[in-house]
């Protein structure tokens, strides 16, 4: 009989083919690449391989390359041992990270690839860490800070809130400085609420003065001044008249231009200023009068300007002079010099939409407010000056058309006379020396 035909050699074969196929396989399992295919051992060291564990997944773009085959103290650090597939792309500029898998703290290893044109890393060779790498710890850490941070803030909050405040630290001080100024806001209010009380009647009034003097018949007026100004200059722009043949005269543009080049060569760096003249005149109510300004604006930049006016007041220069003898009772007298003019000079800083601007406001030491409406078309104004017996100034000024405005408001608001108060209204012409650049520019290509 023969022996390798019988059923129970062929299934004693089998089993023993099958058995070897499982134990080849649980081999691979437990042990890791390199086992069947080849390979290639590295370690590297950290100072911290918490949640690592050893035959875990060492992955490359999220692909499983190899196993952590051990994990070992080291000097006092910990070196990993791996093993990777010997088809591993690993080469002497590739890196290790290590990278968490989760907010638990298990982390995984992972290796980034360095120039593929670099030499490969050969076995048993340490390959480096990324340096710059986070993990939860580092988080923790953090957190850890930034919730100190809290703390110490709120305790700040919390002494800066108890008693008579902290004066120890910046939270503290701001809060007392916070305190003060609300303090000193309501004493003001107390003491000067009759003054406050004063100027909203003040103000009352010249509303109704204004709602007066702006009428129909004042607004048909200013609708007729619009259409006479409109005529003007369609008249200039056709050549009509000796200004509009002026203009539109080629011989005469050319001598302007010659002229204007003499300047800018005469005066040098001012032409960099933007200098502007405003003239307007104003009917006060109070002496049946009219008050003139002519006044230059220098503004050597986009936030400050310098403002210098001569003021032509119809209630003239007025002074006072004390005498005092040992034979005589003190003697006061008062002179006014109707022929006098007074004269404003300002420096102005403008804040946003505010401006404000301080020194002589005719012929006396002030400060004057002033706030822009409206892209500016609107202005609201006032003026505090001669601070012995305060003077205010208040008004509103509307530019209607380019380089024409009108305005109206009141003079001495706060005098005790009633017949030092004066409402006013009138109008006035701004001309800058960009107005006079459009026109030459606009003449030339004509």
């Amino acid at each position: 009989m023969n022996l390798l035909g019988t059923p129970e050699f062929k299934v004693g074969v089998l089993v023993v083919v099958v058995a070897g196929l499982i134990g080849l396989m649980s081999i691979r399992v437990s042990q890791g690449p390199g086992v069947l295919s080849g390979e290639k051992e590295v370690y590297f060291s950290v100072d911290n391989a918490g949640g690592l564990v050893k035959n875990s997944a060492v992955k490359m773009a999220g692909i499983k390359v190899g196993v952590i085959d051990e994990i070992e103290l080291v000097d006092g650090r910990a070196r990993i041992r791996l093993v990777l597939n010997s088809d591993t792309p690993v080469t002497t500029s590739s890196q290790v990270e290590l990278r968490s898998d989760g907010i638990l703290g298990d982390r995984h290893v992972e290796i980034v690839p360095g120039n593929p044109l670099d030499p490969p890393l050969v076995t048993n060779s340490e390959i480096p860490t990324n340096p710059s790498q986070k993990g939860m710890n580092d988080l923790v850490q953090q957190v850890g800070d930034i919730a100190a941070s809290i703390q110490e803030l709120a305790d700040n909050l919390n002494k800066a809130n108890q008693g008579e405040g902290d004066s120890s630290t910046p939270v503290g001080r701001i809060l007392l400085n916070i305190e003060k100024v609300s303090q000193d806001l309501a004493d003001m209010t107390d003491i000067n609420k009759q003054k406050v009380n004063n100027i909203l009647s003040r103000v009352e009034s010249l509303t109704r003065n204004i709602d007066d003097y702006i009428n129909e018949d004042s607004l048909a007026r200013v609708d007729n001044a619009i259409r006479n100004i409109e005529e003007v200059t369609e008249k200039i722009n056709n050549g009509e008249g000796t200004v509009g043949r002026l203009i539109n005269d080629e011989e005469t543009i050319e001598r302007i231009n010659t002229a204007v080049d003499g300047i800018n060569d005469f005066v040098g760096g001012a032409n960099k200023l933007q200098t502007s003249v405003d003239f307007h005149s104003e009917y006060l109510s109070g002496v049946n009068r009219s008050k003139s300004y002519l006044g230059v604006i220098v503004q050597p930049g986009l936030d400050r300007y310098y403002d210098i006016q001569l003021v032509d007041d119809p209630r003239g220069v007025v002074e006072t002079t004390t005498t005092e003898s040992n034979l005589n009772p003190t003697e006061e007298r008062t002179v006014t010099f109707q022929n006098e003019v007074k004269f404003t000079i300002l420096f102005a800083k403008n804040f946003y939409d505010f401006t404000l601007s301080g020194g002589l406001i005719e012929s006396s030491g002030g400060f004057a407010v002033d706030y822009h409406m409206l892209d500016k078309k609107l202005t609201l104004s006032a003026e505090f000056f001669e601070f012995n017996d305060l003077y205010i100034r208040a008004f509103a000024r509307y530019n209607f058309f380019k380089g024409l405005y009108f305005l109206g408001g009141a003079d001495n608001v706060l005098s005790a006379d009633d017949t030092e108060v004066s409402a006013f209204i009138g109008g006035g012409i701004f001309i800058t020396n960009d107005d006079l650049k459009n026109l030459i520019s606009r003449v030339a290509i004509n």
